[in-house]
């Protein structure tokens, strides 16, 4: 007959499962939840797009409300979108004005000639879905279509000045250049009827960063004062903006203020813009998941930075966001030209491409336009490591499997240390459950008893849970690589597995797709989240049955709950998962076979397996 277990050991067994548990779920809700949510939040959208019809139009000037002066500064750059009166598509929107065609080889779309707005942008090299044949994805589109989204460049006078500065509705005229490539820039032109003539000048690389130079010429007798400024203005929410593990909304950097991050949500909520004076250096811009358009302003000129929303006024009118930066006066005397030079990063957020630009261009902490998260300093090293080995292999799900084992070997020595504790320790059961039989009655001399004899052992009971607390930080920014780069999106492994970043696309509950119908979300087991289930279990069976039922059902459930948490998260954090646990199988039967500690998993298999055995007449008892 056993002995009954020390409570206080039961108890903090079921503390740690609970805890464990308790962390999953937590991961179940706030990341793996938001993926379902998404495409639900998408449809949603998109039903909504054609009910939101009551906006205004606009003529010559934005609207009054958007021109409403800011504090402590001398003019105010616009913040509204042109709107159509009736609701048009997005190519009607695109039909309705005179256009310069933009085409490189990363981008296609086009820059309207009214208003001399970047607000036609196509990303070619990435689709919607993983079928080759899904539409092109689409960054940026016009205002009066369902979703604007546009960059736009310009002249606001000073306060009080009645000089007449291009608009939303100014008509330009292309003066050079036929289509905008990165060996033809354009330059558009626009005479204000009162001596002065404005140009912008747009040139572009081969992949998402944009050059705008905006100069004045003053054909009058008297100087000029003029202020620059620059904005990305989106109305309406992204489908996307209902996940919690990484930032979508406003973001950028502003100089000394460091890091801003402004989610749609609490833009709107709060309702006040957040300003930011005399910055130098930086950047500013609107940000999805894995596509940004951001805003660069000249990193040794003060500007001033304003990330703002303005909430619909209607029931179905729709929000708007909007980035902008404001540059000093500048004056231009009689008979002179001058110009600002700005930037416009509008595409991919491609890490090792931020990264060029960042250092070639000078910008401040540009690389913080992907979110990294909290474990940054481990995050892009980490990122950076997958790249390296990707760049040989040329699959991520083998670049998984590699940066596994390079996990492992790292922590091989204090693994070494946990599994040799954990194996030494096994030898003492004997010597402990008799100390636990000799003191039964006294807990204090008990647990005195136990201290001794791990100190003449040598034995640190708690030497295994440091591998455990090292590996958990990897362990999130592993998750969070794979869920924010872009590297990652559409990614493929072997098999079934066509997009690293999101879950197995199989299921149990219809036999991997054999049977004619989907199986419900909370049933969508598939293959590798099943060998993940799989190789936890056998690593559980390693040790030696429990002698307290209770703590033996909680090991025998584990893996089956677990199956069930991590079967929404993406597939290559699964992968990981079941090749860590496979080699963590291998390691511990090596340390137990070094130090003669028994291997309990062949007794403890033919022990589960017995009445099976029986049935089909290949002998066993179940009682041993």
């Amino acid at each position: 007959m056993n002995s009954p277990k020390d409570p206080k050991d039961q108890n903090n067994l079921i503390f740690a499962v609970a805890l464990s548990i308790l962390v999953l779920m937590g991961w179940q809700y706030f990341f793996a939840r938001p993926e379902i949510q998404h495409e639900q939040a998408k449809q949603e959208f998109n039903k909504q797009l054609d009910a939101q019809n009551k906006t205004t139009s606009s003529s010559g000037n934005p609207p009054n409300v958007a021109n409403t002066p800011i504090a402590s500064s001398p003019a105010a750059v616009p913040n509204a979108g042109q709107q159509a009166a009736t609701p048009l598509s997005r190519e009607e929107a695109l039909k309705g004005s005179p256009r310069v065609t933009i085409d490189t080889p990363s981008l296609a779309g086009s820059i309207d000639l009214k208003g001399g707005r970047i607000d036609d942008l196509l990303l070619k090299k990435y689709r919607e879905t993983v079928d080759p044949n899904s539409p092109i994805v689409t960054l940026l589109s016009p205002a009066g279509s369902p979703e604007p989204y546009f960059a736009e460049f310009g002249w606001v006078p000073q306060s009080g000045s009645q000089t007449k500065t291009p608009g939303s509705d100014t008509l330009w005229t292309l003066e050079k250049g036929t289509t905008l490539t990165p060996e033809t820039p354009v330059t558009l032109a626009w005479d204000n009827g009162d001596g002065l003539v404005f140009r912008r000048t747009f040139s572009v690389d081969t992949n998402y960063m944009f050059k705008v130079v905006d100069e004045i010429e003053n054909k009058t007798k008297a100087d000029v004062t003029l202020l620059p400024y620059a904005r990305v203005h989106r109305s309406g929410h992204p489908p996307s903006h209902v996940y919690s593990v990484l930032h979508e909304g406003l973001v950028g950097v502003s100089g000394e203020h460091g890091l801003i991050e402004e989610t749609y949500a609490n833009a709107v909520k709060e309702g006040v813009p957040k300003t930011f004076e005399n910055v130098t250096g930086g950047w500013l811009g609107i940000t999805d998941k894995y596509w940004a358009a951001a805003l660069v302003p000249d990193q040794h000129e003060p500007y001033r930075a304003m990330y703002s929303a303005l909430k619909a006024h209607d029931p179905n009118g729709k929000d708007a966001f909007q980035a902008d930066y404001l540059r000093g006066a500048l004056t231009i005397a009689p008979g002179m030209r001058k110009g600002v030079e700005g930037r416009l990063f509008a595409g991919a957020k491609q890490a090792s491409l931020i990264d060029s630009y960042e250092n070639a261009l000078g910008i401040l902490r540009f690389d913080r336009l992907i979110d990294w998260g909290w474990f940054y300093f481990i995050t892009r090293p980490l990122f950076r490591l997958m790249e390296f080995i990707n760049n040989i292999v040329h699959n991520f799900g083998v670049t998984i499997l590699i940066l596994t084992v390079l996990v492992k070997a790292a922590f091989y020595p204090l693994a070494n240390k946990q599994y040799e504790s954990m194996a030494r320790m096994k030898k003492l059961q004997p010597e402990m459950q008799r100390i636990k039989e000799q003191y039964k009655d006294d807990a204090q001399r008990q647990q005195k008893e136990i201290f001794e004899l791990y100190k003449k052992e040598k034995i640190n009971p708690l030497a295994g849970c440091w591998p455990i607390l090292l590996q958990i930080p990897v362990f999130f920014a592993l998750y969070k690589v794979l869920f924010v780069t872009i590297d990652m999106r559409h990614a493929p492994f072997f098999g079934w597995i066509h997009d690293l970043s999101a879950p197995d696309p199989t299921s149990i509950f219809n036999l991997f797709g054999l049977l004619p119908f989907a199986a419900p979300a909370f049933l969508h087991i598939g293959i590798w989240p099943l060998i993940m289930g799989m190789t936890m279990w056998v690593q559980m069976q390693l040790n030696p049955p429990q002698p307290d039922p209770i703590q033996q059902q909680i090991f025998t459930w584990m893996p089956v709950i677990f199956t069930f948490m991590l079967a929404s998260f993406p597939a290559g954090l699964v992968i990981y998962w079941a090749w860590s646990n496979t080699l963590s199988i291998a390691q511990q039967l090596r340390i137990n076979k070094k130090n003669g500690a028994q291997i309990h998993l062949f007794d403890n298999l033919r022990r589960t397996f017995a009445p099976l055995l029986r049935l089909f007449g290949a002998g066993g008892d179940a009682s041993k």
